[in-house]
């Protein structure tokens, strides 16, 4: 545990050495990115980018908080903690229902994994039964249902092979993307709401505690105490706003954005194939929701 005492050897090289720690975990998690891990679970469950911008954001706070003289024993009040945290999730409650409540475990999931939507691989996808359904017709197609990756793609391919018209079908999937989007937007504005209350529930604590400082104490350098003691419950208010829920809520839209451009392209790859669309015709529309520079290096693949 950190203390203020130099006499117990900690010194300021050594509460910086001590704090260096999260950011040098960050920065290796960083490195090792690309390289085989050493544990695939791991690596296919925890999201780079989420996990090593915690680390990085706590971190310089942990550090630069050492770098003055602090103590991380002073900053860990069980009362303030409680008080940010269940109040932020009990406001949050009161905004939303009972079935997004119980999908916050879902939500954190989403969050913190490291699935990627590789887009190129679901054009080659459709490329790919534009090829089969050339040669073999529609009904060809139904032998790959069980190899959907999504059930988005394969309710998509089923009413391909039921033969649905463009229209019905266009419009079925449609709706389908927007009841989606509304799902994802639920999740997405209680974390965006709890990054709001939780500042002003740590403005409330730290409030709370000036009451009892004041009201209580006589002594004057008791009173100081005390004070510092009560704005702690505001720095857990800021900090879990801007650096859990906020960036939780940015995250989820972010994979959100993801996950509909994909499956917009399954639409137009679906409509297309239904319209009989020639596979090399089909590729050229669908490269188009690639980034230049991703479409053209594509566009030189295929054509070698």
């Amino acid at each position: 545990m950190f203390t203020k005492s130099t006499a117990s050897g900690n010194s300021l090289p050594s509460r910086y050495f001590q704090g260096i720690g999260p950011i040098a975990l960050c920065y290796v998690v960083l490195m090792r990115n690309g390289r085989k891990p050493c544990n695939d679970r791991v690596q296919e469950i925890m999201d780079l980018a989420t996990v090593a911008g915690m680390i990085l954001g706590v971190g310089a706070i942990i550090v630069a908080y050492l770098m003055e003289g602090g103590s991380l024993a002073s900053i860990f009040q069980l009362p303030a903690v409680m008080l940010v945290i269940f109040g932020t999730f009990g406001a949050g409650m009161i905004t939303t229902s009972i079935g997004t409540v119980r999908l916050i475990p879902d939500y954190l999931r989403i969050a913190f994994r490291a699935e990627s939507i590789d887009v190129r691989e679901t054009i080659e996808r459709m490329v790919s039964l534009a090829e089969r359904a050339r040669r073999e017709g529609i009904l060809g197609l139904e032998s790959y249902l069980p190899e959907a990756p999504n059930s988005f793609f394969r309710k998509s391919l089923q009413l391909l092979i039921d033969g649905t018209e463009v229209v019905v079908l266009r419009g079925i999937l449609e709706t389908e993307l927007a009841y989606m989007e509304e799902r994802h937007r639920r999740g997405i504005e209680l974390f965006r709401k709890m990054g709001g209350f939780a500042p002003t529930l740590g403005i409330i604590g730290t409030v709370l505690g000036l009451i009892h400082t004041l009201a209580n104490t006589m002594d004057t350098t008791r009173m100081a105490s005390g004070i510092a003691s009560a704005f702690i419950a505001t720095l857990w208010g800021v900090c879990s706003a801007n650096l859990f829920f906020l960036p939780v809520s940015d995250k989820l839209r972010h994979r959100h954005l993801e996950e509909m451009a994909n499956h917009e392209l399954v639409l137009e790859g679906v409509i297309a194939i239904q319209s009989g669309d020639n596979p090399r015709v089909l590729r050229t529309k669908l490269l188009s929701f690639l980034n230049p520079h991703e479409r053209y290096e594509d566009q030189y693949a295929s054509s070698r």
